[in-house]
């Protein structure tokens, strides 16, 4: 099968190589329209302007949305964000691993598979992107979201877990498909939950083929192709050797995919941070400064109130739009983890919004405030970071395209899974419907790599924002019981009857 794909994939270079700026503009044509007047009208709604009042800066309602949820839930579970960090630990080490627990991956795996979808160019690109337009104070509340954050993470991931379900092969499908339809059919909301699930659904492979997909062959390509000139034009052929690359891993599933992201994932953090961390200690003394840098831009910025209100949304924002808490994705991957125990996976995946945007988010911050490129005009996105890291050493840039390849690559398998469950979720369970969803998605990977597209990106990242509203509306409808669960578990945790294996 795996030569068959790639088999098919090679006849694609050619048109595609031929035909790639006519498509390029046919595609862009077909989803501008629908993304200026439907989706952008809808998703960046700024109903504080609706109301009236102008505070200086948009404020989106995704983003509303998203904090919204953040808040209520680390309010509702008692600041389980915080209580839950501990032993989040202890379950990720595997001290609570029952051999004998349903599922199909450890905590350890489910976790890194779900980072492997958040952490990516986002965390380059997306940082640089907020504080060159918010300032050094745009770090702060971006920590703060990210704090928030990991209590949507454990709601979501928590339900994804108690919904999922396991065929005669011990195969899991979960995620908000599944506690959107089954949980609010609990609450005599039984049609309500259904369509809530299809939209998900829907909402959930497009994200797959364009954000989690074309988006990540398109930069990965951009960024090598930048560092190497000699690749440039060979879009195809790149898209060609990704497409395998990815081919090799999700056509074994999630086990497959489980066992590279657990391998990828530390590394690739290790590059990143280890890269980050070395600059900040030769910088030590500057940290002090740095720091009341960030706190002065968080709260006395030059614009008064509205200035303190647009570095929040820029913050706000970036930390929602990487970490994804709140969107439903990660319950997915969680969903497969070996345990009996909901709530401890929920524990589980509290820690990756702490660990992509608390950490990660705040490294890439920290390095552009240290080196002054948070300052210069004209540079921006992943050149910004490149040129910040690349300013202490000179041999930077050429890790950063290791890390942008193995982010995008990780990105990709990750969402693959993601796509298959929500395809199977509406077009049922088979060997033709699983294979021709990736068949879809590594032909996109070709595409991806070998065409400026423009319109088609923004749709596909607004699909994968979209994908919080249906998910956040099922996560306070079903809260209530998560926070029973949560008061049970650690009743049980306290009286020694969930006992530590290890």
């Amino acid at each position: 099968m795996k030569n068959k794909l790639s088999l098919f994939i090679l006849m694609l270079i050619s048109a595609i190589s031929a035909k790639a700026a006519t498509l390029s503009e046919t595609i862009d044509s077909f989803f501008k329209p629908i993304v200026d007047n439907y989706l952008v009208p809808v998703i960046f709604w700024d109903p504080i302007k609706a109301m009236g009042f102008d505070v200086g800066a948009s404020v989106p309602i995704v983003v509303v949305w998203l904090v919204f949820g953040a808040v209520y839930f680390t309010l509702k579970m008692n600041f389980i964000n915080f209580r839950g960090f501990k032993h989040a630990i202890g379950l990720v080490k595997g001290d609570y691993d029952d051999p004998n627990d349903k599922g199909e991956v450890s905590h350890f795996q489910a976790l890194t598979t779900a980072l492997s979808a958040t952490v990516g160019l986002g965390n380059i690109a997306g940082v640089a992107i907020a504080i060159s337009i918010g300032g050094p104070g745009a770090t702060f509340w971006m920590i703060v979201a990210g704090l928030l954050g990991m209590s949507a993470k454990f709601v979501e991931c928590t339900l994804g877990v108690k919904y999922r379900k396991l065929d005669e092969n011990g195969e899991v499908s979960g995620g908000p498909m599944y506690y959107l339809r089954d949980g609010l059919a609990k609450y005599n909301m039984a049609g309500f939950g259904k369509v809530l699930a299809v939209l998900f659904a829907i909402l959930c492979i497009g994200g797959s083929f364009g954000g989690g997909n074309m988006f990540q062959a398109n930069q990965a390509y951009a960024q090598i192709a930048g560092q190497f000139p000699a690749l440039a034009g060979n879009g195809p052929m790149f898209g060609l050797i990704l497409a395998i690359l990815v081919g090799t891993v999700i056509i074994g599933g999630i086990k497959s995919i489980a066992n590279v992201t657990e391998k990828i994932v530390p590394f690739m953090a290790a590059l990143y941070v280890g890269a980050a961390l070395i600059i900040i200690l030769l910088n030590i003394t500057e940290i002090g400064n740095v720091f009341a840098l960030i706190f002065k831009g968080a709260f006395a910025p030059a614009a008064g109130l509205g200035g303190i209100i647009g570095v929040l949304i820029q913050g706000f924002r970036r930390a929602a739009f990487s970490n994804e808490a709140g969107v439903g994705s990660a319950s997915i991957a969680h969903a497969a983890a070996k345990t009996n125990e909901p709530v401890s996976e929920g524990i589980v995946a509290l820690l990756e919004p702490f660990i992509d945007t608390v950490v990660i988010c705040t490294m890439t911050a920290l390095v552009l405030i240290i080196t002054g490129y948070h300052d210069v005009q004209g540079v921006e996105g992943a050149q910004m970071t490149s040129q910040a890291f690349g300013s202490v050493f000179s041999w930077f840039p050429y890790i950063l395209v290791v890390a942008i390849f193995l982010f995008a690559f990780s990105t990709m398998i990750s969402w693959s899974y993601y796509g298959l469950k929500a395809w199977t979720f509406l077009f049922g369970k088979s060997k033709v419907s699983e294979y021709s969803y990736k068949l879809l998605f590594l032909v996109f990977i070709v595409i991806g790599s070998s065409v400026k597209l423009g319109a088609v990106l923004d749709f596909s990242d607004m699909m994968i924002l979209a994908m919080a509203f249906p998910n956040i509306i099922g996560l306070l409808i079903l809260s209530k019981e998560v926070r029973v669960d949560l008061d049970d578990y650690y009743s049980r945790l306290k009286s020694g009857v969930i006992k530590r294996f290890k």
